[in-house]
């Protein structure tokens, strides 16, 4: 396959390309005069669209199993496809928590020939102390993921003998921690020497101590997620409830300022569909956000952020962060994982055009910055900006 006339991002410049492709990787990039004495079987013109590798999204809920009614792994990689998110890593807390080796099993097992994109799964910290069984999976898991705070889900852990016990026997610990709780996170991390991944900032104080953590030289990184950026408590009604809840604008200011400075690492959307019948009946905590994630931070390219570090914080740092491997940049060796983008369609957002299974989006009326046209993986069309195909999504490799 050849992709021609790409515009990519070489050394934080856009020149255009053509991509060669064969066996789901790329295997040059360079720029063809003569591709009649090419032998490709298939050829796609890129002109004036611009081209990305495929959106990691390392923080998705797909409610699957256990809450199918929601979300599931097919609905919710289509909405991954049409949103340019060609690889997702998949939270612990659905029914039952992924919190034994035998239950991340069968979870990948419910997962094969389901998925149109690629994806993952980060392992569940319990309160029970389920140390011995991280031991088991490291190898096959992003992250453990452990919640500091109460959410969705029921696995909260306190008690501190079970958290150093799980940090301890963890490759990677990505948390759930507000507030205060950022700095006993980061002090875990300190003391067993562990990466420590702080999911969905949202505090202005939350930043600086990541900032202090990094000037220390401790391996920690932090990730934002869109709504907290987008949208802030003058907003807030049923629908737009989640945890962390939104904040004050200052707080949106300083988050962006963190992406611009390089002190956030990583866009993950924290998508946790809910039906509206669910939100309009009770205060229910989470909201979607994987379809549009891409399209929205479009937005802020050469205002807020420059397209290289949307390209940074969307592809390469989550891929380097949780080593998935050859995934997260258009070089030679990586998997042939793309997002074409006309930037020039910048459209209005509808719960109408919602493809997850919730039925709606937090961002309707807003304007994207962009519109995806093409996502591929692995090599393969996915979605032509109409239709999905080739249902091929597999499991990552780390």
């Amino acid at each position: 396959m050849l992709i021609k006339n790409c515009t990519i991002l070489e050394n934080g410049v856009e020149t255009v390309k053509d991509i060669l492709v064969s066996k789901g990787k790329i295997q040059k990039i360079y720029r063809c005069s003569e591709i009649e004495e090419l032998d490709i079987d298939e050829i796609y013109d890129a002109e004036g669209l611009l081209v990305l590798p495929g959106v990691i999204d390392v923080h998705t809920h797909m409610r699957d199993p256990g809450l199918s009614h929601k979300e599931d792994f097919e609905t919710g990689s289509k909405a991954c496809a049409k949103g340019g998110v060609t690889t997702f890593i998949d939270m612990p807390n659905t029914v039952p928590n992924t919190i034994t080796e035998e239950i991340l099993k069968a979870k990948e097992e419910n997962s094969k020939d389901r998925s149109y994109v690629d994806y993952g799964f980060h392992f569940g910290g319990s309160r029970s102390d389920n140390s011995l069984e991280i031991k088991k999976v490291n190898d096959r898991v992003a992250s453990t993921k452990i919640f500091l705070n109460m959410s969705t889900g029921d696995m909260l852990v306190e008690e501190e003998k079970t958290l150093e016990n799980l940090f301890r026997e963890s490759k990677i610990v990505s948390v759930h921690a507000e507030e205060e709780m950022v700095e006993r996170a980061i002090g875990l991390a300190r003391k067993f020497k562990k990466p420590l991944y702080l999911c969905h900032l949202s505090k202005a104080s939350e930043v600086e101590l990541l900032r202090a953590a990094k000037k220390e030289g401790l391996c920690v990184y932090g990730e934002v997620a869109p709504h907290h950026l987008f949208l802030n408590e003058t907003q807030v009604n049923n629908l737009l409830m989640m945890k962390p809840e939104l904040k004050s604008v200052e707080d949106n200011k300083a988050l962006w300022e963190g992406l611009k400075d390089g002190t956030i690492d990583t866009i993950g959307t924290d998508h946790a569909p809910h039906t509206l019948e669910e939100k309009n009946e009770k205060i229910t905590f989470g909201i979607p956000g994987v379809e549009n994630s891409l399209e929205l931070m479009l937005k802020e390219v050469n205002g807020k952020i420059s397209l290289e570090i949307l390209q940074r914080v969307m592809c390469e740092n989550p891929a380097k962060i949780f080593g998935i491997k050859r995934k997260g940049k258009i070089e030679v060796g990586y998997e042939a994982d793309f997002v074409m983008i006309d930037l020039k369609r910048k459209e209005e957002i509808k719960n109408e055009d919602v493809v997850s299974k919730c039925g709606w989006t937090p961002y309707n009326g807003m304007t994207t910055g962009g519109k995806v046209v093409s996502t591929f993986v692995r090599g393969n069309l996915v979605y032509n900006g109409i239709e999905f195909m080739n249902k091929k999504g597999r499991g990552v490799s780390y």
